[in-house]
């Protein structure tokens, strides 16, 4: 899973109107103004300065004027490319990346008018005051005592946002309240670690500023706790909103019905194939033929204490498979790091998660996040979690999440030129065409004879499969409310074989997000119907190599315009 990206303030910062130029200097103006907005995400995407202000110093604002301001400047915006950019004068690359600019603008404006979420997700203030000091103590952009300024600064700004929060915050599902306290006491662990390596000479603000900080934050879970606990809001969107961010989010006219029903047909299909691959020939209930077959792989799993070493291990022999087979060129790079999940993303990354090189400064580190097993929890937890992510569970994890998953397609976009493209396609990569990407690139592994076409690993693939489909039926279903909690839960655990502790979390983060979980199946399908169309294009010349070399120079443009650029035809 590919970690999300969030608008927020310092609008007063941009204030640009496109000029008819090449395209990809508008977009890249678009983007770095777009970046002012969450100084945090700006940090994140290798961005330091904006006219002079320095962005790593400053922390993201959450408020109506800044809202306003940000409403206004989309507006001049758009109005600037209805004025000076005729779409159908443009080149294909560069007509792509306008209609990416057109769709970025309208979920922007969607997100501001309809979604709101400054007003109901306390989760969001905690998510981005992690983020600002985390990427700042991890990402190599400046000398360490700069990187340590410019985390004092932020945390000299947290309790005027901490008071921010609690003026916006008008009501919140308990949920989501939960989640804000167990990531805010994950800031607070962080802040604990920084102030014991801050620089010498910068210990007596950086202390201050800490203390003031943590004084803060301890309020703002006191104020969730006995005030916005009671506040009560709806989590699902409803059909409306839901249909407007499902097509906004993936940039496709699909609805989220036909989708659904795409996603039922696909579950049938593969439990059928399961039941082949386990023996079953009609006699007998079939999932308890599937699921003895599952529980015996499930066994087969690491410890608590090696969990990161079989991960990093399993990262070398995809790396080495992908080479040997030629599959596709790898990034020249070698600056993936597997490190732990910070605490305050845990909410919506129980599992892990890939955090790429920031696009400005591409040479610098990515990181496969993967989240630690608690050892405080109960033993029938922690057997749960690793039953789910046995030995074929982890190198499919790490296959998403690194190799050739997230990281080889981040690290392509990164290469993209002109800038302005890179820096669209890359910053705001559409996220059905990541999460399809790392999805079809494991099945594609298998295909190839990753671990000599190992049936055990065959049939986990295709529980992670149902995983993926029951990801669409939840995103979709719950949102516009016709699936109950008990409905969701059966799904995961009686219809696709999930762990209690998997369909636990994931039933948490179906709750904590929105056309998120649905990318996965959305992308993977289209992937898949655009390996053929290209193959039908390319005939007796058709290799996968030049295939994935397509795909990945793309970037992260939505399937359909993906698919429009390499075969020049429509994706069907």
């Amino acid at each position: 899973m590919r970690r999300v990206l969030l608008f927020a303030g310092l609008l007063s910062l941009a204030g640009c109107t496109p000029k008819p130029q090449r395209f990809s200097t508008i977009a890249e103006e678009f983007v770095l103004n777009s970046l002012t907005f969450s100084p945090s995400m700006a940090t994140a995407a290798g961005y330091h300065r904006h006219n002079g202000v320095p962005l790593d110093e400053l922390l993201d604002e959450f408020s109506p004027a800044t809202a306003s301001r940000q409403r206004s400047y989309y507006a001049r915006f758009s109005a600037g490319l209805r004025r000076d950019v005729n779409p159908e004068k443009l080149a294909p690359e560069d007509r792509a990346d306008f209609d990416m600019v057109t769709q970025l603008l309208a979920l922007a404006r969607f997100e501001l008018d309809e979604i709101q979420a400054w007003n109901h997700a306390p989760q969001l203030y905690a998510e981005v005051i992690g983020n600002a000091l985390f990427v700042p103590y991890t990402l190599d952009y400046g000398p360490r005592n700069k990187r340590f300024y410019d985390i004092l600064k932020r945390l000299e700004r947290i309790p005027s946002r901490v008071l921010q929060a609690q003026a916006n915050l008008k009501s919140a599902p308990r949920i989501w309240v939960d989640v804000a306290v167990a990531e805010t006491k994950g800031n607070l662990e962080l802040i604990e670690l920084l102030k014991k390596e801050r620089p010498a000479d910068i210990s007596r603000k950086f202390d201050e500023a800490a203390a003031a900080a943590t004084v803060s934050l301890r309020q703002y879970m006191e104020f969730l706790d006995k005030e916005l606990a009671s506040k009560d809001y709806d989590w699902r969107l409803g059909a409306e909103k839901y249909r407007k961010k499902f097509q906004l989010t993936l940039g496709t006219r699909e609805t989220p019905e036909q989708l659904l029903a795409a996603a039922r047909a696909e579950l049938a299909k593969v439990r059928e194939e399961m039941a082949r691959l386990c023996g079953w020939q009609g006699k007998g209930e079939m999932n308890t033929v599937i699921r003895k077959q599952l529980d015996r792989i499930a066994q087969k799993h690491t410890t608590p204490e090696n969990y990161f070493n079989n991960a990093r291990r399993d990262l070398v022999e995809a790396t080495n498979f992908i080479r040997d087979k030629s599959l596709l060129v790898l990034p020249p790079n070698q600056n993936l790091s597997v490190i732990e999940t910070p605490a305050f993303m845990r909410g919506i990354y129980a599992v892990g998660g890939f955090n790429p090189a920031p696009a400005m400064s591409p040479d610098l580190g990515a990181q496969y996040w993967l989240t630690p097993i608690p050892a405080d929890w109960p033993k029938e937890r922690i057997e749960s979690k690793l039953r789910e992510y046995n030995d074929y569970g982890l190198k499919l994890l790490t296959i998403h999440e690194a190799m050739p998953g997230h990281y080889v397609q981040f690290e392509y976009s990164n290469r993209i030129e002109p800038r302005g493209r890179r820096l669209l396609r890359s910053v705001y990569a559409n996220g059905a065409y990541a999460e399809g990407w790392a999805i079809y690139s494991t099945q594609m592994m298998l295909e190839e004879g990753y671990l000599n076409q190992d049936p055990g690993l065959k049939l986990t693939f295709l529980k992670q499969q149902l995983r993926m489909i029951a990801n669409a039926i939840l995103d979709i279903e719950l949102h516009q409310g016709r699936m109950t909690d008990a409905e969701a839960l059966r799904l995961m655990t009686e219809d696709t074989f999930q762990e209690t502790e998997e369909a636990t979390a994931k039933l948490r983060r179906a709750k904590l997000s929105s056309v998120q979980l649905v990318t996965y199946f959305a992308g993977w399908r289209d992937h898949v119907r655009m390996r053929e169309i290209y193959r039908g294009v390319k005939g007796a010349a058709f290799r996968l190599a030049d295939y994935h070399k397509a795909v990945l120079e793309a970037g992260g443009l939505p399937t359909p315009a993906v698919c429009r650029l390499i075969t020049g035809k429509e994706l069907q």
